[in-house]
């Protein structure tokens, strides 16, 4: 991977680390593996985002707008951790989240559409939660072909049937 300060073109210009500062910029922007790994199952990031976003469906399925918006806009900050972890990076300030979304994608989502699907969601939109359950999903399957273990197929498996309210 491209170290971050030649990523985002910014020219480091006085070093006196003999090399190691673009090294540590580099480290303090991405997230390897087996720390995503710690992120999303043993800090709950992914079991987080499950949880606010299925306690919006549930509040949308019983008539409960309010409840369901803010359960809604609660799991975007757990969403967002979960998009930037699975591509091995860490998640910007809310500030700084469309240009680093348009600078610098994050595989598998087309910014302006992510950028769309976090706005409906904030709005409680039950159709945003679904299509993102779905994009994930997939991402953490992806993500469990390159272990030797699968550790996120088995958040998802630990909801049973309960997750059949995003799949309709």
């Amino acid at each position: 991977m491209v170290p971050l300060v030649v990523r985002l073109g910014v020219p480091i210009l006085l070093d006196r680390t003999e090399g190691r500062l673009p090294v540590a910029l580099h480290r303090a922007a991405t997230v390897t593996p087996d720390e995503a790994e710690a992120i999303l199952v043993e800090h709950d990031r992914l079991d987080g985002w499950l949880n606010h976003a299925y306690r919006a469906l549930k509040s949308d399925r019983d008539g409960r707008g309010l409840e369901r918006r803010l359960d809604a806009a609660e799991s975007v900050p757990w969403l967002l951790d979960v998009i930037f972890t699975l591509a091995g990076r860490v998640r910007p300030y809310h500030k700084y989240l469309p240009w680093e979304l348009c600078e610098h994608p994050v595989p598998g989502w087309e910014a302006g559409e992510l950028l769309s699907l976090l706005e409906a969601t904030l709005d409680g939109d039950p159709a945003a939660i679904r299509t993102t359950f779905a994009r994930v999903e997939r991402l953490c399957a992806t993500f469990d072909d390159e272990r030797s273990v699968p550790v996120l197929t088995p958040v998802f498996e630990g909801w049973g049937d309960e997750l059949q309210i995003f799949r309709t």
